[in-house]
């Protein structure tokens, strides 16, 4: 979706995503068949090597997938293992309406930037699992809303998420027994939940079901970094890339190595997805993350204002834009912020982590811990990153943060 109306030429596209060729192709409907035209282009020389058109009914697309995907992996000489090839051949009739709906409902989740947004992707994939209660795929989507739904910057309340991704997962594999995604989405609750250990069986599990997923190297990489084993992150998450570059962006390579100290690093890589698609509010707020670090708060705070309202003023967002505010010497903007905050909380939900990313910038360590312990008996987001958040540096000497370190289990190596 990030390329749908771009005017990036293939070798243009190509460079960013860091590949050698491109897919391109193009889809006719008429009523209830479908005509699939493919062509794979050689990036660097624009070299068109390979094109075939395909002719189905409508309720194949998924076979019709499989068989795209194998005719391109031929014609580039790819080994397809035998586990590969048990999973391109697998696939089942959808009709036509679900299959619409469930793509939309991706669609919607591609472009989501609010909690509104994020609660009408949960709507979307609920219209589709009820229109097929029987297709898998439309599970796991539901399952991956309520995951960004539960999180600290779309600021879902993570108890009722959490239940309700786990509900969503646990169906998406009682349809399909060896949905990798599945399984991965169980794995990061258990991480959230501080079961470290299981988190990671969970993960191993989905690479013995696809060692070629994208979303699986992600994930290991989150895992590796929460551990403070940075090196083994970074790698995980690059090698995440080389495999779907459109899946693990450089928003995501950026956050890795904003947790490794890696600040110029991150920076490059947080700029260099900004430049595909300048609103995207979760590249736009890693980035406030990283010139904060970088002790450029000023360069910071335009970025996180336009994060924060493209995010409809997410509490996370007013909470590391207090931290900028702060460290740029505008106190009493930062104040304002934390005001707005405890104003809403009076009103209604917000996440603990909003006023740790706050009180940590302000330097009111007292309120700071208050917030960190809110954090704790909510299981929140924040608390998976502390061993190597890099806005936790200043209170690692603290015998509170030792305290809470060894509650949530990351004073021993897993």
């Amino acid at each position: 979706m990030q390329y749908k109306d771009t005017q990036l030429s293939v070798p243009e596209i190509a460079k960013v995503l860091h590949v050698d060729a491109v897919v391109e192709g193009s889809v006719l409907r008429e009523g209830d068949r479908i005509r699939v035209h493919a062509q794979l282009i050689r990036a660097f020389t624009d070299e068109h090597f390979w094109s075939e058109e395909y002719d189905r009914d409508l309720t194949d697309v998924l076979a019709l997938q499989s068989d795209v995907a194998q005719s391109i992996a031929n014609k580039v000489e790819v080994t397809v293992t035998e586990k590969e090839r048990e999973r391109l051949s697998v696939a089942r009739q959808v009709s036509p309406e679900v299959y619409e709906s469930y793509l939309k409902a991706w669609s919607r989740f591609e472009k989501a930037n609010t909690k509104a947004d994020i609660q009408q992707t949960v709507a979307a994939f609920e219209e589709t699992t009820k229109k097929d209660p029987t297709f898998a795929p439309a599970w796991v989507g539901l399952a991956q809303a309520y995951s960004e739904l539960g999180t600290v910057f779309v600021g879902g309340d993570p108890e009722e998420s959490r239940a309700k991704l786990i509900t969503a997962a646990r169906r998406a594999l009682e349809l399909d027994p060896r949905s990798a995604d599945a399984y991965i989405l169980l794995a990061s609750v258990q991480q959230k939940l501080w079961q470290w250990a299981e988190a990671e069986a969970g993960y191993k599990w989905a690479l013995e079901l696809n060692p070629n997923s994208a979303s699986a190297h992600e994930h290991m990489a989150s895992w590796l970094v929460c551990q403070g084993r940075t090196q083994e992150a970074v790698d995980w998450a690059r090698r995440g890339r080389e495999l779907d570059p459109l899946a693990v962006s450089g928003d995501w390579i950026a956050w890795i190595l904003f947790h490794a100290h890696r600040y110029d690093e991150a920076i490059h890589e947080v700029r260099s997805a900004l430049a595909v698609n300048s609103d995207d509010e979760g590249a736009l707020s890693t980035l406030g993350f990283v010139l904060i670090a970088n002790n450029q708060p000023k360069e910071a705070i335009p970025v996180l204002e336009k994060a924060l309202t493209m995010s409809g003023r997410t509490p996370a967002t007013l909470g590391v834009l207090t931290r900028a505010y702060a460290h740029a010497g505008r106190r009493t903007d930062a104040l304002r912020l934390v005001a707005e905050l405890k104003e809403r909380k009076r009103k209604g939900y917000v996440p603990a982590g909003a006023f740790v990313n706050a009180y940590l910038g302000l330097d009111e360590r007292d309120q700071a811990f208050a917030a960190l312990e809110d954090a704790y008996a909510e299981h929140s987001n924040i608390l998976q990153w502390m061993k190597v958040h890099p806005f936790m540096d200043p209170v690692r000497d603290d015998p509170r943060f030792k305290d809470l370190l060894h509650r949530v289990g990351l004073d021993r190596t897993y």
